[in-house]
This record gives structure tokens, C-alpha cells and sequence, in this order.
């Protein structure tokens, strides 16, 4: 079935959000410029301007990666910078939209070399060894094995480099604009019976897939020197169950339909163009701050590896810090210390330090921000994995384990929260403002001991 898509003539879904806004937000207490009243009236203006991107984007129906959806989205949002007086890029690349199929297959390799393995050992520790290197490799956005027997789709990534390429370090702002699949595992229910099932498992629920096959090849190892019992078949059975259900999983997925993607990730877009109007006006004067909108990252951050890999020689790691911005519509802000579908990789101390003191710095306890450690991965793992400095913000609400509404088609614009999108907007802006002092401190620094030394 083709994907739909049109543009946004006519608001979708924030009505109730827009109302709620401007009857809190409006008092009838004084007339002057300056005044309560008048101060309130601009806040509204704000928020109903940041209401509009995100309806707009989500009214982009189906913008699943590589789709015309998408690409009418990345030409909007490239449109929506441009009128911020900055250069814009539409860089075209190419992506995979049929992950959870290609992950489907992962999961079938292995499960066929655990049934091979009964008899002929060999032939099945080699699938299952081929399974669990392409599958670790893909999870964490690095080199694609068996991905590439799957046909691509053109995608986009919306790119404006900072103004001021003088200074003495680079800041990627970076969201994602795509919307993902939905299916039976996202449903309520079952994000419930998984958030119960990761209270008795030593890692997260997320890799159990990668484990599970991982788990077979020392089973399959001892059936190759001989070791034939009751014990290893038993041993064995469980996780060739779970890769067996797995595949039932990512298929359901990938026959699912589009959400919309209001929390995941228009909220993330709109924050992050809103951070940049407000370094427009205040820019940093150590940063050289960058805005990359990806496409693709619901199908494995393919649009932040593609974004990343023919800059590496120019991005210096030292000098270069990624923040993701995504999911942040609703809940309390979340700055992410480290993340991964199979093993946990850290984000940048220096980045995770700032976001602890800013969080401490908050003495009313607007933000309610706190660390993050999770088995989830966003463009920051991507940027990770290339060595770039990064770190990751997001909302959560109490206890949850995953943004609200995540990939179901709950995702409205009208379910979102203005409060969360200020305290992620005001959050990330003081860690910005830390990280410019911080990065004026280290370059002053060398000047310093240079006119000590010659005093």
C-alpha cells in the first residue's frame, strides 16, 4: 500500500492544547507593555507559533522514512529555518525504511543455524555467528552487513551550518523529523507487561534481542566439540524461542501503519528551531551551532550516519559536541549519560557534568530534570559511535520507561504538554549557555599560561 501524504493547509489535532494554552496563559491585570498582561500575551504568541510547527509537521501524514511525506516535511522545516536568516542545506541521502523486517531476518538467520546446529554443528554456529556481528553492528549504527541485500529509499537531512565558523568549538543541534511504525509491541498493554518483564532481567528489555542470539553461540560452540546432552538442548530452547516470537514482532511492525509523531519527534524539531531562533538573538560566542534535521532515524539513525560520515576529518572529536533533542513533549527532562540497543555506550562526561550542574542550579525544581541511563539509542549513538562528544535530552513522565504515547497513534499534537516543551527548551538552552562559558574558559586558557610564563 502507497504512503499518503499531504501538505499541511488546515491545523490537525492541537485545538484543545491552543485553547488550553491561551485561557491559562491570559490575565486581565494591566494594559502597559510591560505589564503582566502584556508579557503573558507574548508567551502566547510563542507557544501558539510552537503549537502550529507541530501541528504542521505531523499534518505531513505518513512521513515515514524515504517517503514524499518526508521529503515534503524536510522542505518545510528547511523553509521554517531559512526564515531565521540562516543558510540551509537539503542533503539527499539514502535510507532503509523496512528495518524491522531487516532485523526480522536477523532474528530467522539465527533461528534457522539453531535448528541446523542439531545436526551439523558447524553450519549453524557460522549463522549464528554471521547474526549476531550484523546485528550488533547495525544496532549501533556503525557498518551494515546484511542490511544491504534490502533496497533503499532516497530520504533527506535538513543541514544549516552555524554562522560563526571561527569559533573555537562546534554544537550540532540535532532532532529527527521522521515519524516511525507503530504495532502490537508499542500498544499500552504490552509497554506494561515489558516495563514488568525489565525488573527481572540484569539488562534492559531492549537487548534482549541481540542477547538471545548471542547467548546461542557458546551453546553452539559446545555442540561443535562434541558435547551432545539434555542440559544444552534446554539450554538452548529459550532463546530460540524468543528470536522465533521476535520475528512475528518486527513483522507485525513493519505491516503496521504510520503514526503520527506529535511527542516522537515533531516536539523535538520544534524545540530544537526554537533554540536556534533564541541563539539567533543571544548567539554564543564561543559555538559555532549547527542545526541537523534528520530523516531516517526511526530505520536505524541512518540519516545522522550518513550526516556524519563524509564530515569526519573536518568534525574534530575534541571539539565537536552533539545534543539530541527527542521525544519531549511530555514528562520531566531527562539528559541521557548513556544508551544502546545492545550494550551501553557513555555519553560525553564533560556534556553529562554540565546537565548535572544545570539540574542543580535549578533551585525552584523547574525543570525536574534528572540522569538517564537506557536501553533505548537516538542520533546521539550515532554520533557516539563516530567519536563526537554527545549527549542526549528527552521528557518522561513518573515511572515510565518510554516517552509518552511512543509509537502509537495516541502520538496527536493535542496530547502534548507546553509545559514539558519550556522546561526541555529552558533546560537546554542553560546547558548551552554552561557549555559556551566552559568551552570560552579551555580556549582562554592556553593565553593565559603563555602571559604567566612570560610575566
Amino acid at each position: 500500500m502507497p504512503e499518503v501524504g499531504f501538505e499541511p493547509t488546515r491545523p490537525f489535532g492541537h485545538g484543545l492544547l491552543r485553547t488550553a494554552c491561551l485561557t491559562s496563559s491570559i490575565t486581565p491585570a494591566g494594559t502597559g507593555e510591560d505589564s503582566p498582561a502584556a508579557s503573558d500575551n507574548r508567551r502566547v504568541t510563542v507557544d501558539d507559533q510552537r503549537l502550529k510547527t507541530i501541528d504542521e509537521l505531523c499534518g505531513f501524514e505518513g512521513r515515514l522514512a524515504g517517503t514524499d511525506a518526508e521529503r515534503r516535511a524536510a522542505n518545510h522545516l528547511a523553509g521554517r529555518l531559512r526564515a531565521l536568516g540562516r543558510r540551509v542545506d537539503v542533503e539527499p541521502t539514502y535510507v532503509h525504511p523496512q528495518a524491522p523486517l531487516i532485523w526480522a531476518a536477523h532474528c530467522a538467520l539465527a533461528f534457522a543455524g539453531s535448528l541446523l546446529s542439531v545436526g551439523q554443528p558447524a553450519v549453524g554456529f557460522a549463522l549464528v555467528l554471521f547474526a549476531a556481528t550484523s546485528l550488533y553492528l547495525d544496532l549501533n549504527a556503525r557498518v551494515h552487513l546484511l542490511r544491504r541485500l534490502f533496497f533503499r529509499r532516497a530520504s533527506q537531512n535538513v543541514v544549516s551550518p552555524g554562522p560563526n565558523p571561527t569559533a573555537p568549538a562546534r554544537l550540532l543541534l540535532v532532532a529527527h523529523y521522521d515519524a516511525a511504525r507503530t504495532g502490537t509491541i508499542h500498544q499500552p498493554k504490552q509497554v506494561a507487561r515489558a516495563q514488568r518483564l525489565a525488573g527481572f532481567l540484569p539488562f534492559p528489555h531492549t537487548r534482549l534481542l541481540f542477547w538471545s542470539i548471542a547467548a546461542l553461540l557458546p551453546l553452539l560452540g559446545a555442540r561443535m566439540a562434541g558435547l551432545e546432552s539434555d542440559a544444552l538442548a534446554f539450554l538452548q530452547l529459550p532463546p530460540t524461542l524468543i528470536l522465533l516470537v521476535a520475528i512475528f514482532l518486527l513483522v507485525d511492525i513493519q505491516l503496521s501503519a504510520v503514526v503520527p509523531g506529535a511527542n516522537d519527534n515533531a516536539s523535538g524539531v520544534e524545540t530544537t528551531i526554537a533554540i536556534a531562533e533564541r541563539l539567533r538573538d543571544e548567539p554564543a560566542r564561543n559555538l559555532d551551532v549547527w542545526v541537523v534535521l534528520t530523516g531516517g532515524e526511526e530505520c536505524g539513525m541512518e540519516g545522522m550516519r550518513s550526516f556524519i560520515r563524509p564530515r569526519r576529518k573536518r568534525f574534530k572529536p575534541e571539539s565537536t559536541f552533539v545534543l539530541a533533542i527527542d521525544s519531549v513533549g511530555a514528562g520531566d527532562v531527562r539528559w541521557v549519560e548513556s544508551e544502546g540497543l545492545t550494550v551501553s555506550f557513555g555519553m560525553d562526561r564533560r556534556l553529562t557534568e554540565l546537565c548535572a550542574a544545570v539540574a542543580e542550579a535549578d533551585d525552584d525544581g523547574h525543570y525536574r530534570a534528572a540522569p538517564l541511563r537506557h536501553g533505548f539509542a537516538t542520533d546521539a549513538l550515532a554520533a557516539r559511535a563516530a567519536g563526537l562528544r554527545t549527549t542526549a535530552i528527552t521528557c518522561l513522565e513518573p515511572g515510565a520507561m518510554v516517552p509518552a504515547n511512543h509509537h502509537t497513534r495516541a502520538d496527536l499534537p493535542g496530547t502534548l504538554d507546553v509545559g514539558a516543551l519550556d522546561r526541555a527548551e529552558g533546560f537546554a538552552l542553560d546547558l548551552i549557555r554552561a557549555l559556551d562559558r566552559d568551552v570560552g574558559r579551555s580556549s582562554d586558557r592556553p593565553e593565559r599560561e603563555l602571559a604567566a610564563v612570560s610575566g
